[in-house]
């Protein structure tokens, strides 16, 4: 057994070591697709930055958090993003396109999982600007806390981040395992949208009654910045950890369950 999952490492190792060769070549052969997001995706944070600047600066407290919880907020829901489009957003969001054309038949004849090789594809190294921004910003936001920022926090804070990336992504391949069942996904792409955009601007001790039911649990975009900003900040009580390990514990399952199931049921376009 164990020598078995040490086998599927090391060959997913080197699969992705030789995915990042090729992006890597594709991009430095056409230059301007390698250049192009430096600009374009910075561009978009700072005109984000001024629109929370103007949001938020008649506002002094959410709850209970004031001006440095808030950019805290905002740079750990921009380093999730960012992380985000840096590794797999543009491999995951290709999927429905994959299927529907016939491409994905070309994955399922590989000896590597064809999710593992759609995610790991695209990856877009002109969104790393956008990490180190986001770093800055946490940097910024913790400078600002009234409370002691101690290295235990800290390493909470990092462990929340890598949790919720992984929630992040499970929603993302779970949206667009649809279309494995359905011809047209385009509602559940703009549901996507609306709350990942909506949570980008309030916290999630801002939602209560059925909001707080749809972004705590439905399209749990709400915990995704707020957990890792409560441990950072002292707020994380046992039973909000046991439930956001249990959230992502959750759709782990569900989006496993949805691609297995669906790739059963998907009929090659092409035939």
């Amino acid at each position: 057994m164990m020598k078995q999952i040490k086998h599927n490492i090391t060959k997913n190792w080197r699969v992705l070591r030789e995915l990042f060769y090729l992006r890597f070549h594709g991009l430095a052969v056409f230059r301007l697709d390698f250049f192009a997001p430096f600009f374009v995706d910075g561009s978009l944070f700072l005109i984000q930055l001024l629109a929370f600047g103007v949001v938020y600066s008649n506002v002094e407290t959410i709850g209970s958090w004031g001006r440095g919880e808030m950019i805290l907020y905002i740079g750990t829901f921009s380093l999730l993003n960012a992380v985000n489009m840096t590794i797999y957003f543009f491999g995951v969001i290709r999927i429905p396109h994959k299927i529907r054309s016939g491409e994905l038949d070309l994955y399922l004849s590989k000896p590597v999982s064809p999710l593992f090789r759609l995610t790991f594809e695209n990856i877009s190294p002109g969104s790393i600007p956008l990490i180190l921004m986001s770093v800055c910003i946490i940097a910024y936001g913790a400078s600002e806390l009234e409370s002691e920022l101690t290295f235990a926090r800290l390493a909470a804070c990092l462990f929340w981040i890598a949790l919720m990336e992984i929630l992040y992504y499970e929603m993302e391949v779970m949206i667009r395992s649809i279309s494995l069942y359905t011809v047209s996904m385009a509602r559940m792409e703009q549901l996507e949208e609306a709350g990942i955009d909506l949570c980008m601007k309030l916290p999630g001790i801002a939602f209560y009654g059925v909001y707080k039911v749809i972004f705590y649990l439905l399209l749990p975009y709400g915990i995704m910045a707020t957990l890792p900003v409560q441990s950072m900040i002292g707020e994380m009580t046992p039973q909000a950890a046991a439930y956001g390990i249990g959230v992502v514990s959750l759709f782990s399952a569900i989006t496993c369950a949805m691609w297995k199931r669906g790739l059963k049921h998907y009929n090659s376009a092409s035939s």
